[in-house]
């Protein structure tokens, strides 16, 4: 049995997966992301966790036949070196992250993509992007990531496309954690969004987040402790939840219009606890922008979801050079 493993890099979580030839997850494990430490802490825990998914699944990790990483920063591919990670905390200049889980895996092949491409990939092969040949993948999380595919083939342009977070929203608007102003990350990003929280708390606005955060032992406000607070009829985490439907929506409607891809697969982890329930009012905030309004794009929820991103990276371990899987690959 050719088993792949699959690691998906985020700014509050790593998830590991192992997959089979069929790509059906037969192990998996979740640990936090380090918050100190640097890039060796990060490497550190990345072969933790999918050492774990190894020993669930009951193969040993030095066994595999390939692990891929989903990444965010630049990636170089051919180096195995990512640099300029700026939402994961102490990740100064470049750092050779693919020859360091190699090493201390004993894993041979180790392939690294960026996180955002190799989940849009995976939901265009195997979840919801399958009906399509063209879509954009919008992973709403730490950051806001975008993925493209055209014409049924996954579209880099020259390493740097689907930067849907960095779209600008509003000229000379919000700061952004990229240092620019007006991105739509700067309104909807989960770290922007707590930046703003943790204002307007120390101007006096009342709010359950913090309260959360604490309650359970949380150093950082994760999807999970917006979703509780939403519950809750916080009316501070609904005005800023309503602020980013608006920027993800208007950047959105941008990239149809100049794009025009049938449809839109919604991720990430705030995409995929808030999603469904913010999915309506995302679409109408996406119509009110789109140019052709007779043929607006599909907008799902990534069916894979909080897997899609470390299965995704497990596709790139199963390409013999590192590229990005086109579905001949089934499930």
């Amino acid at each position: 049995m050719s088993v792949r493993g699959g690691i998906d890099l985020g700014g509050t979580k790593i998830q590991a997966v192992l997959v089979d030839e069929r790509n059906e997850v037969i192990g998996q494990a979740r640990h936090p992301t380090p918050r100190e430490g640097g890039p060796q802490a990060v490497a550190d825990e990345l072969a933790a966790a999918l050492s774990e998914a190894a020993e669930v699944a009951g193969v040993p990790a030095g066994e595999l036949a390939g692990v891929g990483i989903g990444s965010p920063g630049e990636i170089d591919a051919a180096t195995g070196t990512v640099s300029q990670a700026r939402n994961l905390p102490g990740w100064e200049g470049s750092f050779a992250l693919g020859p360091a889980l190699s090493q201390a895996l004993g894993v041979e092949r180790v392939r690294l993509g960026n996180d955002v491409t190799v989940a849009t990939n995976a939901e265009f092969v195997l979840g919801a992007g399958a009906p399509y040949q063209s879509l954009l993948g919008v992973f709403w999380g730490t950051g806001v990531g975008g993925g493209l595919v055209i014409d049924g083939k996954v579209w880099d342009g020259r390493g740097s496309a689907g930067e849907i977070g960095h779209m600008v929203v509003k000229r000379g608007g919000a700061q952004c954690p990229c240092g620019r102003r007006g991105c739509m990350e700067a309104y909807a990003g989960r770290a922007a969004m707590e930046t703003r929280a943790r204002e307007l708390q120390a101007q006096g606005r009342k709010t359950e987040l913090f309260t959360i955060m604490e309650h359970r032992g949380r150093e950082r406000l994760t999807s999970g402790i917006w979703e509780r607070a939403l519950k809750k009829d916080d009316v501070l985490a609904l005005e800023l939840v309503e602020r980013a439907i608006g920027a993800l929506g208007t950047a959105i409607a941008s990239a149809c219009n100049l794009l025009d891809v049938e449809a839109v697969v919604i991720g990430g982890g705030l995409g995929i606890r808030l999603g469904p329930g913010y999915l309506d009012a995302i679409q109408r905030e996406i119509d009110e922008h789109l140019f052709t309004i007779e043929h607006p794009p599909d907008v799902q929820i990534a069916q894979l979801g909080d897997l899609g991103g470390a299965i995704g990276a497990a596709l790139l371990a199963a390409s013999p050079n590192g590229s990005v899987t086109e579905r001949s690959t089934s499930r």
